[in-house]
């Protein structure tokens, strides 16, 4: 059990992608589960300039079958082998609205009083844009261990967009939590982001009806690329059912997402910190 609570928890609609916690031998019938609440600083939008502060609710659930809920993801581990881990892993993309965030766009910069031609130039590239609605997203998930302290991890997940056809896949590699002192442990990770042409259409492009209604200048990215992160993560355990939780990640916009008219600033930081109970 030791293993698990060292776990990483998800954050609950954060721009980070879909949480695999780790296999534990577990009773049969028997779970799992981390509860907590905090806070937690970041971009209104992938390429965003400007940030957004907001509650950060933490979950983690995994049961002896494999079934885990984690953060806006479920999956399951169907692998016995215990130096593999596959399964398939159900998501919630959050939606993007003219604010970039899941709320409406009010008055930023008088967006909705400037002329048409000069909304992009008002601090808001996002004002005219089109909102990108929230989106179930379905995929699967494989992680391969090194040894018991590093794992290889990828995952995809397909249904993005307003169209329902926008794909995004990871890989990555983990060092798992090394104990810096009794009670504090230290984890890092580190990988890649790709993206097909749907998605980064939907999220980075802007049509020539966008073009208009924005001001922002057509642009039609194409697949590939689209981010690296690098990412840290410190646990204390104050007591056996408490924990402090603290993370940090920087991400590189990369690629077609990077030219992108949208992004204000390719180059972001993500922190947060909870605190979590165990059940």
């Amino acid at each position: 059990m030791k293993k698990l609570f060292a776990l990483v928890l998800a954050v609950l609609g954060s721009a980070a992608s879909a949480q695999t916690p780790t296999t534990n031998p577990m009773p049969d019938g028997s779970r799992d589960m981390y509860a907590g609440l905090g806070v937690v600083s970041g971009p209104r939008y992938e390429g965003a300039d400007s940030r957004k502060t907001r509650a950060l609710p933490v979950l983690q659930v995994q049961w002896s079958n494999g079934i885990f809920i984690s953060g806006m993801s479920a999956g399951m581990h169907l692998s016995a082998n215990p130096t593999i881990e596959y399964g398939p892993l159900l998501a919630i993309h959050p939606r993007r609205t003219e604010s970039g965030t899941g709320g409406e766009i009010g008055d930023v910069a008088g967006a909705s009083l400037l002329p048409t031609a000069l909304r992009a130039f008002a601090g808001n590239p996002l004002a005219g844009m089109e909102e990108i609605k929230t989106r179930p997203e379905a995929g699967a998930f494989f992680n391969y261990y090194l040894s018991p302290a590093w794992r290889l991890t990828s995952s995809v997940l397909a249904g993005a967009g307003n169209d329902r056809n926008g794909v995004r896949g990871e890989i990555g590699i983990q060092r798992l939590a090394m104990e810096l002192a009794p009670h504090h442990t230290l984890s890092l990770s580190a990988g890649l982001g790709f993206a097909n042409r749907a998605y980064q259409q939907s999220y980075f492009g802007v049509t020539e009806a966008q073009a208009l209604a924005s001001g922002n200048p057509p642009y039609r990215p194409d697949g590939g690329l689209k981010d690296l992160r690098i990412g840290a993560r410190w646990n204390w355990v104050l007591s056996p059912s408490w924990m402090l939780t603290s993370s940090l990640q920087a991400t590189r916009l990369a690629g077609d997402a990077r030219h992108s008219p949208l992004v204000e600033r390719p180059t972001n930081l993500t922190v947060s910190t909870a605190f979590a109970y165990r059940f």
